[in-house]
């Protein structure tokens, strides 16, 4: 079966060439079929492939029947895609020759590059540098290749492709684990998901998730793409694609590993690449509009509650609402929505009056809308659901189904099917195992999921989904100064770079190392040592506060001095800073980094202590605008008791999210100098916010 095919010119010719290419050539074709050099040659004769087709192997004269010839440069008509399954040691050579000749896309199967080390990040370099010579883009290297299920182009080696039959479709899937395509392609084929292209990227080392993406956003046989992440590499290349999908109106959905450190270090030793924190990862693909889930599941079964839908960021204020046709079911659905932050809602009393009007039956209140002993009867599942939908007021109705979705499909899924085409979203969750309804659900054009958990993920995830937020807005800060490069600010310094930035700081007044104390100080007053060589000052004993009067500072630095002897013996002292004592509803912390994947980001959490070790944070990417901090503001949990909780005197959080703002600009300076910057704690007055302590690193020159 072949897809809606778009014109050659409409796309970028490597793209033709990557996915729909008219002749091919497998260098290193293998002619025992039981070799991994062998499955592309296979695969696409088994699956119908009608291009021109040379195997390349100077040491036999046919390849699994095929005419086996011994260069590239004896072929008769130059390729327009060329898997190279040599190994590494031989890439380079084949990769020049196919340069030299002219050819478009070269996918390299052969492992032992950058994941490997320098010495093999540094092979992979002269790939690229040898291909870009003679315009050759690259795929790979570790790329188990490309699947064109659609034009049934199978130029891959993931023994997936044994199976029979290949189920076309409208997904695009990118995967930078190449056994993931045949994953996707198999589990997608048992619940009736067909796919258009599968793509293993590989180490990225030309082409790579962004720019792959970027350029297939215009294919009319794509309606979403599918990502399986372990890194995200080159980010400013994902947010092209990104926006592109969304001019398109085409999702895209994320799978990404490095929820846990162990995933994080088998993402490193698998790629090669530099991870950042996770949250980082969230706020890359919040901002993007990208739609992140966490269960494998989800990423299959989410494009079908999508489909014909856009972003709308209103869309996460509204709940959802869970009706059943079994008890304990439905209670899994409402446990797992609610626990993944859904806010749900049971059924308006003016629903539950026209049901006990029209068939006399009481619907039950509560989150759970159970309608178990009437479950059975179509008319009474079709008007409660067509309540719930027409009512504008949720994000979407989830129907959870019991037995009957086993044993009586068609009477357990004709009213949610009749039912699909409103505005709210409809999806069904079918309790038991109930292939049958599953793909009526699908057929009808209503998402359906095979667990409560994917369910869920995927809910949250489409609540969640946001258009792309524009991140070129604000002026670049104008008083920067120079700063050292590679270096750790000492916290004077760091101080007046925020002041510099517009966050509000301390009052304060720095003294040099033997400089006596100043006669005319409001106290009571804090007394820190200023040193780059101490970040954490309170471990050091480099801090203390409340000193009441000039004698009790005097007294505080020669104990200091002894301290700072035994704990940081090494530290080199700068001086001493003077500060007001800041008085405050609460503390907060405010924070910028350059994150090793997503880039600038900017953080607002509970300050203090231990605001490292509760985790309890927003991140964005930077830079944010007063609205977006706002945002962020309200999603701390520690921060909630600023805003009048419980009658307490509520903090001036508008203050804060400005603060935000203003150091998030670090973002807009050309030269990223500053790598991290760091307020800590922040305190949170009735009307106005203080830094009270800057940690500040900046960049290597």
């Amino acid at each position: 079966m072949s897809g809606a095919m778009a014109p050659a010119a409409m796309i970028e010719p490597w793209l033709q060439a990557l996915l729909r290419p008219r002749v091919v050539a497998v260098v290193g074709a293998s002619d025992d079929p039981k070799k991994d050099a062998a499955r592309p040659v296979r695969f696409l004769r088994k699956h119908g492939y009608t291009g021109a087709l040379y195997p390349v192997n100077p040491r036999r004269d046919t390849v699994l029947g095929e005419k086996s010839w011994p260069s590239l440069a004896a072929l008769p008509a130059c390729p327009d895609h060329v898997y190279i399954v040599v190994g590494a040691e031989r890439v380079e050579d084949a990769v020049a020759e196919a340069a030299g000749l002219g050819v478009r896309v070269a996918t390299i199967l052969a492992d032992g590059f950058a994941e490997t080390g320098p010495e093999g990040r540094a092979r992979q370099e002269r790939l690229v540098e040898r291909a870009a010579a003679g315009g050759l883009r690259l795929l790979g290297p570790n790329s188990m290749g490309v699947a064109n299920i659609v034009d049934r182009v199978p130029f891959t080696t993931n023994a997936a492709l044994e199976t029979g039959t290949l189920l076309p479709g409208r997904l695009m899937a990118l995967s930078q684990s190449g056994s993931l395509i045949g994953t996707l392609l198999s589990r997608g084929a048992a619940r009736g998901v067909g796919f258009a292209h599968l793509v293993s990227v590989g180490n990225e080392a030309d082409l790579d998730v962004g720019a792959i993406g970027e350029a297939a956003a215009a294919l009319p046989e794509v309606d979403a793409f599918l990502l399986f992440l372990e890194t995200l590499r080159r980010p400013e290349r994902l947010a092209r694609f990104a926006a592109a999908a969304h001019a398109a109106g085409k999702p895209v959905i994320a799978y990404k590993l490095g929820r846990s450190p162990e995933a994080q270090a088998l993402a490193v030793s698998h790629t090669g690449a530099l991870l950042g924190s996770d949250q980082a990862a969230d706020a890359f693909f919040r901002d993007h509009g990208i739609l992140r889930v966490d269960q494998f599941e989800a990423l299959l079964e989410l494009p079908a509650l999508l489909k014909g839908r856009r972003p709308d960021a209103a869309r996460a204020g509204r709940p959802v609402a869970v009706v059943t046709t079994t008890g304990g079911g439905g209670a899994m659905a409402v446990d797992r929505l609610g626990g993944a932050g859904v806010a749900l809602a049971g059924a308006p009393e003016a629903l539950r009056a026209a049901v006990r009007a029209a068939h006399g039956l009481e619907v039950k209140g509560g989150r759970l809308i159970d309608v178990t002993l009437a479950g059975a009867r179509y008319e009474v599942m079709k008007a409660v659901l067509d309540g719930l939908l027409d009512s504008g007021e949720l994000a979407a109705v989830i129907a959870a189904i019991g037995s009957s979705a086993q044993f009586l499909p068609e009477r357990a899924v004709q009213p949610i099917i009749d039912c699909a085409g409103h505005a709210t979203p409809l999806a069904a969750v079918p309790l038991p195992q109930a292939d049958r309804a599953l793909e009526m659900l699908a057929a009808g054009g209503v998402a359906g999921f095979r667990t409560v958990e994917s369910m869920a993920d995927a809910v949250r995830a489409f609540l969640a989904w946001a258009p792309p937020r524009d991140l070129a807005a604000g002026a670049v800060p104008a008083a920067l100064g120079e700063l050292p490069a590679d270096a750790t600010l000492d916290e004077a310094a760091g101080l007046d770079l925020l002041d510099r930035l517009g966050v509000p700081t301390v009052d304060r007044r720095l003294l040099g190392p033997d400089a006596p104390v100043p006669a005319d100080l409001a106290y009571p007053v804090a007394l820190k040592a200023v040193s780059a060589d101490l970040p954490h000052k309170t471990e050091a004993g480099a801090l203390a506060l409340g000193l009441a009067d000039r004698a009790a500072v005097e007294a505080a630095r020669a104990a200091m001095r002894g301290r700072l002897a035994e704990t940081a013996p090494g530290a080199r002292l700068q001086g001493w800073l003077i500060q007001g004592m800041a008085r405050g509803v609460g503390e907060a912390l405010i924070g910028y980094r350059l994150d090793a994947e997503a880039g600038p980001v900017v953080t607002v959490g509970a300050g203090g202590v231990f605001a490292e070790l509760y985790r309890d944070v927003a991140v964005r990417l930077a830079p944010v605008d007063l609205a977006t901090a706002r945002a962020m503001v309200a999603e701390v949990r520690g921060l909630r008791a600023l805003d009048g909780w419980r009658g307490r005197p509520r903090g001036d959080l508008d203050g804060l999210a400005a603060a935000v703002a203003a150091l998030s600009r670090l973002a807009l300076d050309p030269r990223r100098r500053v790598e991290e910057a760091e307020a800590n704690p922040v305190i949170v007055g009735e009307t106005g916010v203080v830094a009270v302590d800057a940690l500040v690193r900046t960049a290597a020159g």
